[in-house]
């Protein structure tokens, strides 16, 4: 294949430009002159031609396999599948070696590095077949290049968990001239694979607690233009022909229409608590950290919302403060799995921000669900916050149920047992002051808490005097 532009390559630390170190010149090489050097001295001081004779191939083939000597380096970069590849799906790459010289290379030797959370299952050159079995894509590889071309080293496998995942850097060093020259290592940038949250089934069949705008798949209390059914009633100026009831009217011998509840969209504020990290995360199919479940969580809670037409942001609880504009549609959900791919956990001493609380961020009519494992107490103290403000918030516990307790001897169980019954004593706290806690479980995690905050989002509220 014709070798294509190329990103610029970057060279060794330590190292001077290709156009003055780049090739440098093998042991077989110092011993091919080396021998000849010797055998020629030994003829002259002892006046023996037979040592002439044997010198000679050492120096002819010596200078016929430097007849041609390579310029210009190797070049390397890496691709990868830039597709919408999602957790569990499969992953296409290739790393490329070309030859931009006139010579030939006779012997590359090709390694790259690839991220632990991407498993290679298949690695080969193009045409030349693959080998198989585990993660082979961090030995190296040898084959050869002619002139003017490239070849690629082909990979495949599947993508085990979620983020921005390195294909690269990518190395190559290239030996020529008979194995008497050889180039310096030229290593390439990495690529970042974007490996997308694989989304939980999640079902929330249960009305929003209060609607905020005024078009939406949500079935409000309040009368108005909508698609449910709220009743007949008689006509009254104002009504619409199109609502009048004819078999009712004809019946009662007086007008009377039929009166439905106006449909209203909501707002959906995903907060995550990135305070803190528990677990061990095993990939798709192995065991979840709190992240994990955090992220994946998040991503399945955004896709439902956003299917029914509400709007949804997104907002971290720690020190970084980043925040996802609240939208609507398609884009906005692919807005989310791009946000949730930069996601840390980022421990800090500090109160984290306060501007969560404010209300340009979260609206008094917003559903707030706070993704947290619950292990610092400061997530507590803001979930009660969130709560004394007025604003409807459900808890989703994050935190691995087969969290397995420490094993090393003398107290750490008990203290492990303790804490334990610390953080229920906090999540029975946090119930009584009006913050349902509920374990993340998929498929109708939220009805029964969604149900009970919209009976208390329509329940009369005693004013002060």
């Amino acid at each position: 294949m014709t070798v294509p532009s190329v990103p610029q390559q970057r060279s060794v630390p330590g190292q001077e430009p290709a156009a003055a170190t780049g090739w440098t010149p093998t042991r077989a090489l110092g011993r091919a002159v080396l021998l000849t050097g010797l055998l020629l001295v030994a003829a002259v001081v002892l006046g023996r031609i037979d040592l002439i004779v044997l010198a000679a191939p050492f120096a002819l083939g010596t200078a016929y396999a430097l007849r041609r000597r390579p310029v210009a380096l190797p070049q390397v970069w890496v691709e990868a599948d830039d597709g919408h590849l999602v957790e569990g799906g499969e992953l296409t790459g290739a790393v490329t070696v070309g030859n931009p010289d006139v010579v030939a290379y006779e012997l590359v030797v090709l390694r790259t590095r690839v991220s632990p959370w991407l498993r290679i299952e298949r690695v080969g050159f193009a045409g030349a077949g693959a080998a198989g079995g585990g993660s082979v894509a961090d030995r190296p590889f040898v084959t050869s290049v002619p002139t003017a071309s490239a070849i690629d080293l082909e990979l495949s496998g599947s993508a085990l968990r979620w983020g921005r995942h390195p294909v690269g850097p990518a190395g190559a060093r290239v030996a020529t001239a008979g194995g008497l020259l050889v180039s310096r290592a030229v290593i390439t940038d990495p690529v970042r694979v974007r490996v997308y949250p694989k989304t939980e089934p999640f079902e929330a069949v249960e009305a929003m607690p209060r609607a905020a705008g005024l078009v939406g798949a949500h079935h409000s209390r309040r009368p108005g233009e909508g698609g449910e059914l709220a009743g007949v009633r008689v006509f009254a100026p104002g009504d619409r022909l199109r609502r009048i009831d004819w078999r009712v009217s004809l019946r009662a011998r007086q007008l009377h229409v039929a009166a439905t509840l106006s449909d209203r969209d909501a707002e959906v504020v995903v907060l995550l608590d990135v305070l803190a990290e528990a677990g061990r995360s095993g990939g798709v199919s192995g065991a979840a950290s709190v992240l994990d479940t955090t992220v994946r969580a998040s991503a399945a809670i955004a896709e439902h919302y956003l299917h029914r037409g509400d709007r949804v942001s997104l907002l971290e609880y720690g020190p970084a403060a980043r925040r996802l504009r609240p939208g609507a549609g398609r884009r906005q959900y692919l807005t989310v799995l791009e946000w949730l791919l930069d996601v840390r956990v980022e421990a800090s001493p500090h109160e984290p921000y306060d501007q969560v609380f404010g209300p340009q961020l979260l609206s008094a009519d917003a559903l707030v669900v706070v993704l947290t494992p619950l292990l610092d107490e400061r997530s507590a103290q803001m979930l009660a916050r969130l709560a004394r403000s007025g604003r409807f918030v459900v808890a989703v516990d994050t935190l691995p149920a087969d969290l397995a307790p420490p094993k090393d001897r003398g107290w750490a169980e008990v203290a492990y047992r303790l804490w334990r019954l610390d953080r229920d004593t906090m999540i029975a706290q946090l119930r009584e002051h009006g913050v349902p806690v509920v374990r993340w479980a998929g498929a109708g995690s939220l009805d029964q808490v969604l149900r009970d905050v919209a009976r208390l989002a329509t329940a009369p509220r005693v004013g002060g005097r």
